[in-house]
């Protein structure tokens, strides 16, 4: 592998950052967007059993900002529980909007990466094509076959490389925006239910 990058040239090195960078993200993420840890369907229950319980508790709001993200949103649900319910709602909404930006962090990075990956693989093309340019002696009319070799070389690998760090930095920067649409409906589902739940519009 070390042998590729040596003849990959030093453009190779931009893109090997930007896929270590890639590769970190996608990693954190993936465990960061776990249900468990946004939405769980067993916070609500619990939730609405100890408001029915005992009401609106520093105990019960700690535990819930301490908890998972959706745990939020019911915290500045319950902390507005006698307000009107346009303000109940917008309180919930500014929560959520927190929420959301949470779940889309590291993702406009992720997304920048695999635009500029491709770029950066056509850079090392041209650097390697100017090599190639550069091999050739006018006054004899030949080439230097080390350095023509080498320049074809960065022209390739960093084409390749460049390739292949944008393609599944594309899938997975789609993957991970349709996980926090899919968590970000589901907790609005949720936050509804218990405002409902607190005007008395429902049970449970």
């Amino acid at each position: 592998m070390l042998s590729i990058i040596e003849a990959a040239g030093w453009p190779i090195w931009l893109i090997v950052v930007t896929s270590v960078i890639a590769l970190a993200i996608i990693g954190e993420r993936f465990w960061s967007l776990r249900t468990s840890l946004v939405a769980p369907r067993s916070v609500l229950p619990a939730t609405v059993r100890e408001y029915q319980a005992k009401g609106v508790t520093q105990e019960l709001v700690a535990r819930l900002q301490a908890g998972p993200l959706i745990g939020r949103i019911f915290a500045a649900a319950l902390m507005n529980e006698k307000s009107p319910r346009d303000v109940l709602k917008d309180a919930v909404e500014d929560a959520g909007r927190a929420v959301s930006l949470d779940l889309e962090r590291f993702l406009n990075t992720l997304g920048t990466i695999a635009t500029i990956s491709t770029l950066l693989g056509l850079f090392g093309t041209i650097v390697g094509m100017i090599e190639i340019f550069g091999s050739q002696n006018p006054a004899s009319g030949a080439g230097n076959p080390a350095q023509l070799a080498h320049g074809i070389s960065v022209a390739l690998y960093n084409t390749l490389f460049g390739i292949g760090v944008s393609i599944p930095s594309v899938i997975f920067y789609r993957h991970f925006r349709n996980r926090v649409d899919v968590l970000v409906v589901e907790m609005e589902s949720q936050a509804i239910k218990l405002i409902e739940i607190i005007h008395g519009e429902r049970r449970a």
